[in-house]
């Protein structure tokens, strides 16, 4: 099981309280924890990706492994500890203004 930590928004809308478990067949990537996300939480479609390109919305990052890994590749695979389930995949809303 792959472990998510959405931002409190997201939570909100998803109606989770914690952290969220996903079960991810085939090769943990940034694409395929989404896929799995928006798979079971239909209500988080376009809230981190775009509908269209399906690229990462501006005000959104991802971390793992205390790496930013919001301009890697959707393809790339994921840090071994988080295909285990021993660390999880944070999803981030960014902070703007001044």
């Amino acid at each position: 099981m792959i472990k998510v930590i959405l931002p409190a928004h997201l939570k909100t809308l998803a109606h989770v309280g914690g952290e969220v478990a996903l079960d991810v067949q085939g090769q943990v990537t940034q694409r395929s924890v989404l896929d799995a996300l928006e798979n079971s939480y239909p209500m988080l479609r376009g809230t981190i990706r775009d509908h269209v390109t399906q690229k990462r919305r501006p005000m959104v990052r991802f971390f793992a492994c205390k790496e930013d890994l919001s301009h890697e590749s959707p393809d790339a695979p994921l840090p071994h500890e988080v295909a285990a389930g021993k660390e999880p995949f944070l999803i981030i809303g960014a902070i703007a203004g001044g």
